[in-house]
């Protein structure tokens, strides 16, 4: 993922961010409620997270990283766009570490977990945790929103997505554009359904699984 870092104010600057966050809100406009708290796993720069704050003004946004330059940036962005008394502070969350230590008024009032682009840059054991510790959390209303790149029955939606897959391969083993039909199984075996599979631009997908 290309970026440009803002070196006055730490923020990260994620090209992809940019090019998606429309689409993905879309999706999100149809997918959250209109009040409550959602989790944002692996927020990243946190330029997605500002944009839905800002888009869904009646939830809270709470954000979430294990890369500290990504935590300073969350915050940096949070302050520039003057969301400070609204949106908490960033987590310093890794899905491995279990349970997950989250405030008392987000598990009280969550309503949605979403993760963007984090599966297929981690271990599948991220998965694993990310999965399992959602269908722990989540009330019986609420939904795991995930967003990336996916196989299809065992076969790449695209040739560029081939290449991605390849590379990431190439920087690390443990990663790889996943494969739906397992992403879902493992969803399943912890109680999820599938709710909706929603085609993306880029060759992404959207997955909505509700409790």
């Amino acid at each position: 993922m290309s970026e440009i870092v803002d070196i006055d104010n730490d923020r990260l600057f994620f090209s992809a961010t940019e090019r998606n966050r429309e689409a993905i809100g879309s999706v999100l406009s149809a997918s959250l409620p209109t009040e409550g708290r959602v989790l944002e796993i692996a927020s990243g720069s946190g330029e997605h997270a500002v944009a839905f704050q800002k888009r869904f003004p009646k939830l809270i946004w709470h954000t979430s990283d294990m890369d500290t330059r990504h935590l300073r940036s969350i915050k940096a962005w949070i302050h520039a766009e003057h969301l400070d008394q609204i949106m908490p502070d960033p987590m310093n969350l890794d899905v491995q570490a279990r349970p997950w230590l989250l405030p008392e008024e987000l598990i009280e009032q969550l309503s949605a977990i979403v993760c963007i682009n984090m599966i297929h840059i981690a271990p599948w054991r991220c998965c694993e945790a990310l999965i399992q510790e959602a269908a722990h959390i989540l009330p019986s209303s609420g939904s795991l929103i995930l967003y990336g790149p996916y196989k299809r029955k065992g076969v790449h939606t695209s040739e560029s997505n081939a290449m991605f897959d390849a590379s990431l391969r190439s920087q690390d083993p443990s990663w790889g554009v996943r494969a739906l039909e397992e992403v879902e199984e493992l969803a399943v075996n912890e109680g999820f359904r599938l709710d909706e599979v929603i085609d993306m631009p880029a060759n992404n997908l959207s997955l909505i699984f509700k409790c």
